[in-house]
C-alpha cells in the first residue's frame, strides 16, 4: 500500500490506499502523524495522490464534494452505513437515528453509531456529519474539536471566532 501525509488544519493526516483506491485517512494521534503499517511505501501516487490534493481542495474551502475511488474495508453492515454517509450533503448534519432509517433499520442507531466510529476513510466518508439526537456532538476518531472544526468549515465560519 502507498501512503503520503497531508498538513491540514487540523493536524497532519495520513493517506494510504494501493493504485485502485484510497482505503485509510487517519488522524493524528496524541498530536503526532499516524504511522504508517511497516510494509506500507511513502508514494504520493495515483488515487493516494489525488486524495492529497482533493482534501487540500477541501481545507481551502474550494471542494464539498470528493471525487475519489474509495474502497474501505469493512462487514456489510458497514460499507452500506458508509455508503449512507456519502449522501449527507456538505455543510449538513443528520442524527445517529437518522442514519438509521437511511440504513433501513430505524431501531440499530447504536449499531449505526459503531459503524461510523469504524469509518476508515473520514473526511471523505463524512462520518463528522452525523451528531446525537438532541444536537450535540458526540464520539469522533479524530475528536470532538476535529469534529468541530469540520463542521465550522463546512459551515463557512472556519477561522471565524465567536463574539
Amino acid at each position: 500500500m502507498n501512503y503520503t501525509y497531508l498538513e491540514t488544519p487540523i493536524g497532519t493526516l495520513l493517506i494510504a490506499g494501493d493504485e485502485e483506491a484510497v482505503r485509510r485517512i487517519e488522524f493524528p494521534k496524541n498530536g503526532k502523524p499516524a504511522a504508517p503499517q511497516p510494509s506500507w511505501r511513502l508514494s504520493p501516487r495515483g488515487p493516494v495522490g489525488e486524495a492529497a490534493r482533493q482534501l487540500r481542495e477541501y481545507f481551502a474551502g474550494k471542494r464539498q464534494r470528493f471525487d475519489l475511488p474509495l474502497a474501505p474495508e469493512g462487514t456489510a453492515f458497514q460499507r452500506g452505513v458508509w455508503r449512507r454517509l456519502r449522501e449527507i450533503p456538505y455543510g449538513q448534519t443528520i442524527s445517529y437515528g437518522e442514519l438509521a432509517k437511511r440504513v433501513g433499520n430505524p431501531k440499530a442507531s447504536r449499531a449505526v453509531g459503531a459503524a461510523n466510529g469504524q469509518n476508515p476513510i473520514p473526511i471523505v466518508i463524512p462520518c463528522h456529519r452525523v451528531i446525537g439526537a438532541n444536537g450535540k456532538l458526540t464520539g469522533f476518531g479524530g475528536g470532538l474539536p476535529v469534529k468541530e472544526a469540520l463542521l465550522r468549515l463546512e459551515s463557512g465560519q472556519a477561522g471565524r471566532t465567536a463574539g
